[in-house]
């Protein structure tokens, strides 16, 4: 008797007789009843037919999965990782999942449908919404990491879901704003129409029953919005006044909590105003007006979270029997051997073994080319490798990172508050004093020479009306912005009075080595002198240069042919055995000795220039420079047309120095300068009363970077240098420097177009309020209004510059070598 067929869906025995099909993969599948039938048929409109295909390869082949993934996934067994994702319900655990390549619901369907026929899977809740996927199963029946594989047969990533703590308690905090805003905004709505029916001018016949209702409704409605939405200004202002601190939280708190107690003293006497739509309304715009602001700020800390993010969860180590082993990013250390697979991120700073690849750096710098990486080269943690297989040893982990310092510098920059935002906090403190003071004076008179009633709303309307809400958010939030656009651009700002101090810059002050120039020997030319050929004189070159790390061994290039018996003789050259042939090449007078010959003439052409030789006689001149950057003289046009002085001053030859600066159009150019001359110059032009910038890299531009008035390194500087440094360019492009320029100009200009506008607001309010001619109502319309306009204006910012600087070749963040 032949064995039932299955349903293609399902897998469950279809009755003999059935003629439920469905058309799968270009071919006609039984199906046991109309419900698989109806599901299948749905599968396959709604464009997920891969399902199929990945389920019957998958079942034929348990393998199917790579084996570099099922090590990945079985790390997640491990006792030791999963007290950092599962939760432990007695004999069950739960897990959260976020679920990659979900389109519509019908994936949701399918993950959940597949996951809960496995054994011991009790619960499998896929949130649409966030693509988060809630796992409960029982360990004892069945592995997280099988759990996770039948995830990816079907089609589907899965990995642990792990918010970042900054940006997750930014991200609630910002919920919890908008369920306050929402209530505000709905509560304000009603009561609205409740209060405006008590208008005479607009219900002329309403009975007294019902005003007395409509109170009471009135101030139902606003009372959730006073407690609830309105707590964060009642709990700032008590903390305030706890610090003996005045601050606009006190003037808020005041204004809501005075109309709302005097609503309740009109509702219970049925006398008077209530004024609950003040209330309400004003709670809602405030609450507006800061929600933005919270938003922007929520940007520039993600866009930190996102660097912290950039790192793996796991490495791949390779052990003392040279095997590789699937290993947690927390247990590799320095020394450690990883191999790094093409599309895996960089676990760790180090330094590449073996292997020929591109590097994808255009996280951290904006630079969105792959940048080609050799053995010797380091590499940076967070960055991504592109094309093929690397090994590299390990030189620095977590908090030693190159990144880490990245991240460090910039949460020193947003922490720091320049001189006019210092300014603008201090301004509010004393005008709220001022307000506070003005509003019980007013009071007072309306009190003594009107009635008490009205001297009260008109205490009210001030105190809404010059909220310095829109002054305090005038410089923080611009700056927040702007030192993200600038990031994104390739200036990494680390210190905050950056912004406001590049806008007073007179003097530039350039180095040469690593600024101007790439700071990188390159090999100009090749002169083969009379019966040799060049291109053997190369690679004889390239065999006494492959064992040195010296920066002009770099200039010829690596080969696998190496000279034998290479000897090193500092400051003359190198000598070895090429092919039982003895070389030397370097000095003149060093590689003549070897053949007994005088020393040849040294050809008086720019460049450094290096004879190679052997026991004959000379064979080829090699010559030596430093490339220009290529928009090197971009910038130097670019800081004229500013009107900037320029100064080129280098600690090489004069001659040199002279003539890259008549070159690119310097007129200031000093040479063979010390670090103690260029400090002592640099203090010089500010006694003059001149403001410098300093643009540097090496550790012997440290001194001249902390004493210039605004000091910038470029991003292959040293270490000690960048810590030094107020700004960063990630970006190897100098031309990214007149974008901060600009954006730094755009960025004063609109801080103080807020500062005007919110002085001048307030300041023109104020006699307005105090008259009587403005009512809470307006006074709370025109408060929200400024600080929207304040926050939307500085929300320009994110448009600073432009993307261009991101298409050119960008330098990794920070390099082991001071240049």
């Amino acid at each position: 008797m032949a064995s039932p067929v299955p349903c293609y869906h399902c897998g469950e025995p279809v009755p003999a007789g059935s003629s439920w099909t469905s058309h799968i993969l270009a071919e006609p599948r039984a199906m046991c009843c109309p419900g698989c039938q109806a599901v299948a048929d749905a599968i396959v409109a709604g464009g997920l037919e891969s399902y199929y295909r990945h389920r019957t390869d998958n079942a034929s082949n348990p393998e199917a999965l790579p084996r570099v993934l099922q090590d990945e996934l079985e790390l997640l067994d491990r006792a030791d990782v999963q007290q950092r994702y599962v939760h432990s319900e007695g004999d069950l655990q739960q897990i959260q999942l976020l679920i990659e390549g979900i389109s519509c619901a019908a994936c949701g369907w399918l993950i959940e449908k597949r996951l809960i026929q496995v054994p011991g899977v009790s619960q499998a809740t896929l949130n649409l919404g966030n693509h988060r996927l809630t796992l409960t199963w029982n360990p004892s029946i069945t592995r997280l990491s099988s759990l996770l594989a039948e995830i990816k047969r079907i089609g589907y990533g899965a990995h642990p879901f792990e918010a970042d703590k900054a940006s997750e308690q930014i991200a609630a905090e910002n919920r919890r704003y908008l369920r306050r805003l929402g209530l505000a905004g709905l509560m304000f709505m009603q009561v609205m129409m409740a209060t405006m029916a008590l208008y005479e001018e607009f219900n002329q016949d309403l009975t007294a029953d019902m005003a007395i209702i409509l109170r009471w409704v009135s101030l139902a409605m606003t009372t959730p919005v006073v407690l609830y939405s309105c707590a964060p200004f009642f709990q700032g202002a008590w903390r305030d006044l706890n610090n003996k601190r005045l601050s606009m939280d006190v003037s808020v708190s005041l204004a809501i909590g005075g109309a709302y107690l005097a609503g309740i003293w009109a509702t219970v006497t049925n006398t008077g105003e209530i004024y609950f739509d003040s209330v309400t309304m004003f709670a809602f715009f405030l609450l507006a007006g800061r929600y933005l602001e919270r938003r922007a700020r929520q940007r520039t800390v993600e866009s930190s979270a996102k660097l912290v993010n950039l790192l793996p969860p796991s490495a791949m180590r390779v052990n003392s029997e040279g095997l590789p082993e699937r290993i947690m990013l927390d247990e590799v250390r320095p020394g450690d051997l990883l191999e790094i697979k093409p599309g895996e991120s960089i676990p760790a700073d180090g330094e590449i073994v073996s292997g020929i690849s591109s590097v994808d750096e255009s996280a951290l710098s904006g630079e969105y080319l792959p940048l080609p990486k050799r053995p010797g080269d380091t590499i940076t943690a967070g960055t991504l490798n592109v094309e093929g297989p690397l090994r590299i040893r390990v030189n620095a982990i977590g908090q030693e990172t190159r990144l880490s310092a990245i991240v460090r510098l910039l949460e020193r920059a947003q922490s720091d508050k320049p001189r006019l935002a210092q300014i603008a906090d201090q301004v509010a403190q004393y005008f709220l004093l001022t307000v506070l003071s003005a509003a019980v004076i007013v009071g007072a008179l309306w009190w003594w020479l009107v009635n008490g009633e009205t001297a009260f709303w008109i205490v009210l309307a001030m105190l809404v009306a010059t909220c310095p809400c829109a002054l305090s958010l005038a410089t923080p939030t611009a700056l927040t912005t702007a030192t993200g656009s600038l990031q994104k651009l390739g200036v990494l700002i680390t210190r905050g009075h950056v912004l406001e101090g590049l806008t007073k810059i007179d003097t530039v002050i350039l180095d040469k080595t690593g600024t101007l120039t790439e700071g990188r020997m390159t090999l100009e030319r090749i002169e083969p002198l009379p019966g040799h050929d060049g291109e053997q004189a190369l690679r004889l070159a390239q065999m006494l240069e492959a064992r040195s790390e010296h920066p002009i061994a770099r200039a010829f290039g690596r080969t696998l042919e190496q000279a034998d018996s290479v000897t090193s003789h500092p400051g003359s050259g190198l000598e070895g055995q090429c092919h039982g042939q003895l070389l030397r090449i370097g000095k003149p007078a060093f590689v003549a000795a070897l053949s007994g010959q005088p020393a040849p003439a040294l050809p008086d052409q720019p460049g450094q220039w290096l004879l190679l030789g052997d026991d004959l006689g000379p064979i080829a001149w090699f010559v030596l420079n430093d490339r220009l950057r290529s928009d090197a003289a971009e910038l130097i046009t670019g800081l004229n047309k500013r009107g900037l002085r320029v100064i080129l001053l280098s600690g090489d030859h004069e001659q040199v120095v002279q003539r890259m600066a008549k070159q690119l159009g310097i007129e200031h150019a000093i040479g063979n300068a010390s670090p103690a001359d260029k400090l002592a110059y640099v203090q010089q032009l500010q006694s003059e009363g001149h403001n410098v910038l300093m643009l540097g890299d090496g550790v012997n531009d440290v001194p001249v970077l902390a004493s210039a008035n605004i000091s910038i390194a470029m991003g292959e500087a040293s270490d000690l240098a960048k810590t030094s440094a107020d700004a960063v360019l990630l970006s190897s492009q100098l031309k990214v420097l007149l974008q901060a320029l600009s954006g730094a100009k755009r960025t004063r200009r609109i801080m103080l177009q807020n500062l005007f506008w919110a002085s001048g607001y307030n300041a023109g309010i104020l006699p307005l309020a105090a008259l009587g001619m403005v009512t809470p109502a307006w006074a709370a319309i025109g408060m929200s209004a400024s600080s929207l306009l304040v926050v939307l204006n500085a929300l320009r910012l994110t448009r600073l510059g432009t993307s261009e600087s991101a298409t050119k070749r960008a330098a990794p963040i920070f390099s082991e070598s001071s240049a």
